[in-house]
């Protein structure tokens, strides 16, 4: 069917890759390319051998030209991108150059400031379209399968959806005092940041961790979640006919919150750089340093995550609430393709939205969220390739 260009060789590539190889009617062909090769070599040496032809690449994302080059020469039908936040401009620049299909799974956000929201990518809407290849963005959980979710919801249950909470728990266990389930220089910008939701088109700020709520989740139990800023509300606002508040919280165990707080007062979560020893370092960047690799945690971690949408709105003129889920398991998804779930739950998806573009089911140039394209063959794929959705038309409201 096609080639893909991923872009990374972290968590997220690892599982993605795997999905590939499992779909291999669609994915023919994959190129592995990082700064690092060796990453590549070794997640090629772990699944070659199947039907899917794997080669491997060393570049710098950072590095249009370099990209460019890549792009060339392999020819891919898309390029996934599961790098840094920081460099999904530069490659959706030499998608561009290229007139190659793009997919990533986290918005942009400067190095030097800890702002993630869609203006960056949105501005490149017309020259894709000009250049007749579609940009998916935001096709990992959340973003990504949220707004699926969210497009399922308005198609299926709903003449208008008012009302959106995102809850995402992980009631992981990986028996460090502290650490980080994905890149933590991510991680620790997300929950140090402000809090903010969108209420009548308007963003609402608040401090950070400030609104907590206590919420019994599915298969769980009950959880701390955390009001987070995230970027899917931002296009979800946009795209979902009848909203009048979004919310994303996110549970933390009050460890995790503590050794947060002391980092934070000792200035280790900082991203301005500072003088040490001759040389400038990002504190937040040397605590990532001696943090443990969320890619090491697999093996020790237990549990589960539970992430999904809470729906209010209207049909048929009456009010209706609906619950839309996905319960994974740490300990399955380490057995089956060797990382822990949050790994899990953006490779899966990051791989069905490049199958969708690839098979072309959703094929409208431009650049789009993942919720404005039919949610129905993305939900399928759901249940195929590991990530099965449960419904519940009676859940707990979160006040």
């Amino acid at each position: 069917m096609g080639k893909a260009l991923i872009i990374g060789a972290g968590g997220v590539a690892s599982v993605c890759i795997h999905k590939c190889c499992q779909n291999s009617d669609v994915f023919e062909e994959i190129c592995i390319a990082s700064r690092t090769k060796s990453k590549c070599d070794a997640l090629k040496a772990k699944l070659d051998g199947g039907k899917t032809k794997i080669s491997t690449a060393q570049v710098n994302a950072d590095n249009v030209d370099e990209l460019i080059a890549l792009i060339n020469s392999f020819k891919p039908d898309v390029v996934i991108n599961l790098a840094l936040p920081y460099q999904d401009l530069t490659i959706m620049d030499a998608c561009l150059a290229t007139k190659t299909n793009y997919v990533d799974t986290a918005n942009y956000e400067p190095l030097d400031t800890a702002k993630f929201e869609y203006k960056w990518q949105w501005a490149y809407r017309e020259r894709f379209e000009k250049a007749g290849i579609t940009a998916l963005l935001g096709s990992g959980f959340d973003p990504g399968v949220t707004g699926v979710f969210s497009a399922y919801a308005m198609k299926h249950e709903f003449d208008e959806i008012n009302y959106i909470d995102i809850l995402d728990c992980n009631a992981g266990d990986h028996g460090y005092p502290f650490a980080t389930n994905f890149n933590p220089e991510i991680n620790i910008r997300e929950v140090s940041a402000k809090g903010s939701y969108i209420e009548d088109g308007k963003w609402i700020e608040t401090e950070p961790m400030e609104i907590k709520r206590v919420y019994n989740f599915p298969e769980v139990g009950e959880k701390d979640m955390y009001l987070l800023h995230h970027e899917e509300l931002e296009s979800l606002a946009l795209n979902i006919k009848g909203i009048k508040r979004i919310r994303f919280f996110m549970t933390f165990g009050q460890s995790y919150l503590t050794h947060l707080k002391c980092l934070e007062n000792v200035g280790m979560t900082s991203i301005e750089p500072i003088e040490f020893e001759g040389k400038q370092i990002v504190p937040l960047q040397f605590l990532k340093a001696v943090l443990p690799d969320p890619a090491s945690l697999g093996p020790r971690t237990k549990g589960k995550t539970n992430i999904g949408c809470i729906f209010i709105g209207k049909k048929d003129g009456k009010d209706k609430t609906y619950y839309l889920y996905n319960v994974c398991d740490h300990e399955e998804c380490y057995k089956e393709v060797g990382s822990q779930a949050v790994s899990y739950t953006t490779g899966v998806p990051a791989m069905i939205g490049a199958a969708m573009l690839l098979t072309g089911k959703w094929n409208t140039p431009g650049v789009h969220n993942i919720e404005e394209f039919d949610p129905d063959p993305f939900m399928d794929a759901l249940n195929k390739f590991g990530l099965p959705w449960k419904e519940s038309y009676n859940p707990d409201l979160v006040d």
